[in-house]
């Protein structure tokens, strides 16, 4: 994605998903570190990676991974 503060682009990481029965194996940390990955390569400045308040555990994964708690996000639905 791209805006206008910034020549580069950046991106957005939402709906990552990984079944109740595999999760606890890594395979969300695996997934995340490709797309953690595939951003640089795109050359993205930034990674934005959203999610909801009731999930304290992918909050704690994001942290472990590099992400730090940078705000909220707030949305209309239409």
């Amino acid at each position: 994605m791209h805006n206008d503060l910034h020549q580069e682009p950046f991106g957005l990481m939402e709906d990552v998903y990984v079944d109740e029965s595999q999760r606890g194996g890594g395979l969300g940390t695996q997934l995340v570190n490709e797309i953690v990955a595939a951003a640089k390569e795109e050359g993205c400045y930034k990674l934005i990676a959203t999610s909801r308040d009731a999930r304290p555990k992918v909050h704690e994964l994001y942290r472990r991974l590099g992400f730090s708690d940078h705000g909220r996000e707030f949305r209309i639905d239409f």
